[in-house]
């Protein structure tokens, strides 16, 4: 059976999910009943000077039916006193000594930071998690995501930290940047233990047609937010995989953005990852989905032969390349099953449209579409927007001829 565990410069964990730090992990309350229903870790909620929220702080993105594809919110930091987390910490920590506990920290002055990373420590934290991510409200005050967009900043920061912990430190980057190479680089030049990413995405969720409102509305007026949940895996993936493949990266990286179910974990360690956090989808299903990610992540490494995460993390680094390094003489076509379509005709619909009209009815008045072959590129759009699973395929047409790059391509054309 697999081992699922895992070690992240040193703070152990009985599986690679964290809890983000976010309203998930507010209170002792909530961090121990995650950790009763099999959560490896949390991060606790943003510790720094109290702040004053909103009453109305989340919108919701709901497409053809599926709620909460993506998730808004206006929420600051902790609300509460200093005396409130730190003695929650200790006693979650005291409990469940086997859990990975980080705590996240947000200040402005070294002199702040000295006093908290020692205060945090004291409590029993295993780890720091810097938060220079939040993209509203701190931003505007000099702490969040504009440190995290400055990388000098970010590295004098982390510095004051790394000079006063005595636990792995891990920075955790804002996707509001151009470069996720920049602080990334900057965060391991200063010695980082690791990296969490990606934090939510500035964004303005809706607007209300009838108030004129920018949701989540309060008194009528609006913000923007941080957007996250299922929406932007593909940019956290991204992000990630941008790092890990960078020439000299060593850091550990806490992946975060989209976690949903056991694959999209998988992506993120397959692309370098060690941990993986989770936060919309524990708030829209509740806890008790760890147990599908534990279980999910133990059947598939067991398929595949992997006795720990360590064998394939990062195993899909090696093939993200750039669009230049891709093989120009690979060709697929599209081919459609005819037990199994439906004669939707969607398929012909988006080829004539956005494809390259090589798909079409038949002359004989059935409903089942046919490929041209020979105009066929093989873009994939009929197989995307097809609603039965494996109606349409693409198959691997074998030209006989070597892998042949665009650099390579230029030097034979000239």
């Amino acid at each position: 059976m697999a081992d699922i565990s895992i070690n992240f410069a040193g703070i152990k964990s009985p599986n690679p999910f964290w809890l983000a730090s976010g309203p998930l992990t507010n209170t002792a309350y909530q961090v121990m009943e995650a950790f009763d229903l099999g959560w490896g870790g949390a991060v606790w909620k943003t510790v720094g000077i109290p702040i004053v929220n909103v009453y109305s702080r989340y919108g919701g993105l709901n497409y053809h039916g599926s709620r909460l594809v993506g998730l808004n919110n206006n929420e600051l930091i902790t609300d509460r006193s200093f005396e409130e987390n730190y003695k929650e910490i200790y006693q979650v920590k005291k409990k469940y000594p086997k859990n990975a506990l980080l705590v996240s920290l947000m200040f402005e002055t070294k002199q702040e930071w000295k006093e908290h990373v020692k205060r945090a420590i004291d409590s029993g934290a295993d780890g720091l998690e810097l938060n220079f991510g939040c993209p509203h409200g701190m931003c505007e005050r000099g702490m969040g995501s504009v440190v995290g967009q400055e990388p000098k900043v970010l590295k004098e920061v982390t510095g004051w930290v790394m000079e006063y912990s005595t636990v792995p430190v891990l920075v955790k980057l804002t996707p509001n940047i151009s470069d996720i190479r920049d602080p990334g680089k900057a965060a391991q030049e200063v010695g980082a233990h690791g990296v969490s990413l990606i934090n939510t995405i500035k964004s303005i969720m809706e607007i209300d047609l009838d108030t004129f409102s920018p949701v989540p509305s309060v008194d009528g007026k609006g913000t923007n937010g941080g957007y996250c949940g299922p929406a932007v895996k593909p940019i956290a993936l991204h992000m990630v995989g941008s790092l890990s493949r960078m020439p000299g990266w060593k850091t550990l990286i806490s992946g975060i953005g989209g976690v949903q179910t056991w694959r999209d974990a998988v992506e993120f360690i397959l692309l370098g990852a060690t941990s993986v956090q989770v936060c919309t989808a524990a708030m829209h299903y509740g806890f008790r989905i760890v147990e599908e990610l534990n279980q999910g992540l133990s059947d598939y490494m067991d398929q595949k032969g992997f006795k720990s995460i360590e064998e394939f993390r990062g195993k899909a680094v090696k093939n993200f390349v750039e669009w230049g390094n891709l093989n120009l003489n690979y060709r697929v076509k599209a081919e459609i099953n005819p037990k199994k379509c439906i004669e939707c005709q969607l398929c012909v619909a988006a080829c004539d449209a956005g494809g390259h009209q090589c798909i079409h009815t038949q002359e004989n008045g059935s409903r089942v579409p046919y490929v041209d072959q020979e105009a066929c590129i093989g873009c994939n759009l009929c197989s995307l927007v097809c609603p039965v699973e494996e109606c349409i395929t693409m198959k691997e047409i074998d030209l006989g001829k070597p892998y042949l790059t665009w650099k390579e391509y230029q030097k034979t054309a000239v």
